[in-house]
């Protein structure tokens, strides 16, 4: 594949495929065409599926098989890190250091989905559990629950892939992916790796579409058994009302909260979430979004944090020197330009930043914002943070929890007793002692609570859901 302004094609039952309609791909930072990305219609869709299909009952890819071939996925990952390091910087705007850095950690997600298709098993149930059973053998088997169906976004175009291909494949079941299309590249190179290193022709497709048409197909079509989304909330409350029964795996949106609590290290806590609040453009999931500080310690925070803000560079994700690339489109600039205007317009300041140049948007902190405007209550997906003081340990829990969502906090505090405390009172997925919400390790679960989500992901988790669990009942006496 290349990265030139060339047609790119599909990945349907092995083959790849031009489709006559496309949609092009732009270089985020300076608006060069990298590709026109060939996309698909009901006819391709319907393709796609039906080979999944048949490969699923046609087909056998046995746990063993499946092992070596995600292992070899990890490998080639791995060894082409800086070339599709640089289609996601591209394509994706994110920091050519984080982009390979994601490349890595994708590679990491194949091998752990990897190991565990080698242990897939069931468990043996205690028939003596229950009176009159008699002499009787009961365990379960695990089996693959079928076609899976991968909606992804732009803001981690391999490793948000690679979380719902990896264990999809671990589990033996074929799997189709919609990635989100300004972003296709990189999903359309991870299907060129899949085949290099011998998945079985049909168990991968690629199909690239609006959500309107090709998402919406997906959605109806009765042969697909699970859907994984990671998206607005908007969009998964969609896919839940339109799929009914089947199974579904939602990691939707946040506004995810740090608290520094009166014994922190203040230093390393404003460093650390200077750098997190503005990973990626603040294009993360679990980005740092609203930060409570202890009042006793808001002048050291406040000075350490808005010293560490002012050094990070802003420009071209090509360069190793950067940190802050451009958001995925001038509309989204556009956007969080307006918010940050109206949070001023309704009593907030910035502290820094505030400044827009087509789609960079410099990182912005802004103190004074409160309940019922957007950069506090909704999900700014933008290198925009905002920062409250609270006195007490119970006044920060209840902002924290005063959220729709709850996918992640992050607390500093050297309080032992009090680190094993808010786990149990933050509602959220995910509870990061010493280190900012913005955190996630690949084998970790990760997911939220409220509308951030249902379910969990990292291999083994997501795994889980893509099994089905047989029970096997021998009577012994006969």
């Amino acid at each position: 594949m290349t990265t030139k302004a060339a047609v790119q094609k599909l990945f349907i039952n092995g083959e790849w495929m031009e489709t006559g309609s496309f949609h092009k791909v732009y270089n985020k930072y300076d608006g060069e065409l990298l590709a026109q990305v060939s996309t698909a219609g009901t006819r391709e869709v319907d393709l796609a599926v039906s080979a999944a299909e048949r490969v699923f009952k046609t087909t056998p890819f046995p746990p063993e098989q499946r092992y070596h071939v995600l292992m070899k996925v990890s490998k080639l990952l791995t060894e082409r890190a800086q070339e599709i390091g640089e289609c996601i910087a591209r394509e994706g705007g994110k920091p050519i250091t984080d982009a390979k850095a994601e490349v890595i950690r994708s590679a990491n997600t194949f091998q752990l989905a990897a190991h565990e298709a080698r242990f897939l098993s069931g468990s043996m149930i205690p028939s003596q559990a229950s009176p009159g059973i008699g002499s009787r053998l009961m365990y379960t088997v695990k089996k693959p629950i079928g076609i899976v169906c991968a909606i992804t976004p732009f803001n981690f175009p391999l490793n948000l892939v690679a979380h719902k291909v990896a264990p999809a494949l671990a589990a033996g079941n074929p799997i189709i992916v919609k990635p989100a299309s300004d972003t296709a590249l990189t999903s359309l190179m991870l299907c060129e790796v899949l085949e290099q290193a011998g998945v079985p022709k049909g168990y991968v497709q690629c199909v690239v579409g609006s959500g309107s048409t090709v998402g919406e197909q997906l959605l109806r079509d009765p042969r697909i058994k699970l859907y994984t989304f990671t998206g607005s909330p908007e969009v998964g409350r969609h896919i839940q009302q339109t799929i009914g029964m089947r199974k579904v795996t939602l990691e939707l949106g946040s506004n995810s909260a740090t608290i520094v609590h009166e014994d922190a290290d203040v230093q390393q806590a404003a460093a650390k979430l200077a750098k997190m609040a503005f990973a990626h453009a603040g294009q993360i999931c679990i980005s740092v979004q609203r930060i409570f500080v202890q009042k006793n310690v808001e002048a050291a925070f406040m000075n350490a944090f808005l010293e560490h803000v002012s050094r990070l560079q802003v420009g071209n994700p090509l360069d190793p020197a950067t940190d802050v690339g451009p958001m995925i489109s001038v509309k989204e600039a556009e956007r969080i330009e307006a918010w940050v205007r109206e949070a001023v317009d309704q009593g907030a300041e910035v502290a820094i930043g505030g400044k827009r140049e087509g789609s960079l948007f410099y990182p912005t902190v802004i103190t004074g914002a409160r309940k019922g405007m957007k950069v506090v209550d909704e999900e700014v997906f933008a290198p925009v943070v905002s920062i409250a003081v609270y006195e007490t340990i119970e006044e920060a829990i209840e902002l924290v929890n005063d959220s729709k969502y709850g996918l992640q906090a992050g607390v500093y505090t050297k309080s032992l007793g009090l680190a094993h405390r808010l786990p149990y009172l933050l509602e959220v997925g995910g509870v990061i002692i010493n280190d900012t919400c913005c955190f996630r390790a690949d084998h970790m679960p990760y997911g939220g609570v409220k509308e951030s989500g249902i379910g969990k992901e990292g291999p083994a988790y997501a795994m889980a859901e893509m099994l089905e669990t047989v029970m096997v009942v021998v009577n012994l006496d006969e």
